[in-house]
């Protein structure tokens, strides 16, 4: 029996194997955000100037680079028709929570101070970065900033005490696996409160944040959490799309390239984009 090229990348990650990929290859320009951050500006022939994603990136808060997710940025700067500011956030244990969050704070304030409409701009994370484009709306709308158009988030850990029962049952169907959920309680939440909204946006208030699209795998183990975070913001009043691909595993849009479903999934979220930011 022929196995599914889903099927076939789970097995590759459960055994921690890599897979070859041949990424596309956009344009990146380096810029920084304050003296302390890297950033850089991910475009293709499809980016238009008047919309940017603010793009985070995933690895559990302890690695992870906009160099391991070109790709991903190039195929979302393509389905958007967008470019991309990825930010190098700040990564524990040397810098544990909230230090990403105020690095990614620092990156969308850096995009309106030089001239980027909140209009225009769209932040968009994967894995922890989707954790932090949550984060990252609570801390602006506390401190008074203006909204983006929309935001993104894919395969987000929303809830850092892990209590969905997925935990134990979709073990067998993502690679992600719950020791590296207890890594990411030691390392990034470092002894703090698991439940601090900024870190666990499950327990914020999320009254006021824009129009939102979540993006998970049905075969996660973070799936439970991810559903109960989305009816949460809906009880709140956020305008949240759920999109649930059934069986997909965690950050299954990171092999576009090599997946058919993660090639789909990122031209959902690039629909979804153009949705809500309309084009001059």
């Amino acid at each position: 029996m022929a196995v599914s090229p889903a099927a076939g990348i789970l097995r590759v990650l459960k055994g921690g194997g890599s897979l070859p990929l041949t990424p596309r290859r956009p344009a990146v320009e380096p810029a920084r955000v304050g003296e302390a951050v890297p950033a850089f500006l991910v475009t293709t022939p499809a980016s238009r100037p008047d919309l940017t994603l603010l793009f985070f990136h995933g690895g559990g808060f302890t690695g992870g680079s906009t160099a391991g997710h070109l790709d991903l940025c190039a195929r979302l700067a393509d389905a958007a028709g967008a470019g991309v500011f990825s930010v190098d956030y700040r990564l524990a244990p040397e810098h544990p929570f909230p230090a990403a969050v105020a690095d990614c704070l620092a990156a969308y304030r850096y995009l309106l101070a030089e001239g980027h409409s909140p209009a225009g701009i769209v932040p968009v994370g994967i894995s922890a970065g989707g954790t932090l484009v949550i984060s990252m709306l609570l801390a602006a709308r506390d401190a008074g900033v203006a909204m983006p158009a929309a935001a993104v988030s894919l395969s987000p850990a929303v809830d850092m005490l892990f209590l969905g029962e997925s935990v134990l049952f979709n073990q067998e169907t993502d690679w992600l696996t719950p020791n590296h959920l207890v890594g990411i309680l030691k390392d990034y939440i470092a002894g703090h409160d698991p439940t601090d909204p900024l870190a666990s946006p499950l327990y914020a208030d999320l009254q006021g944040l824009p129009p939102m699209l979540v993006q998970a795998g049905g075969g996660e183990i973070l799936i439970d959490g991810i559903a109960a975070f989305v009816s949460a913001a809906a009880l709140q009043g956020v305008s949240v799309t759920f999109d649930c691909a059934e069986g997909m595993f965690h950050c299954w849009q990171a092999f576009a390239a090599v997946l058919p479903e993660g090639a789909a999934a990122v031209e959902r979220v690039g629909a979804f984009v153009r949705r809500w930011v309309a084009e001059e």
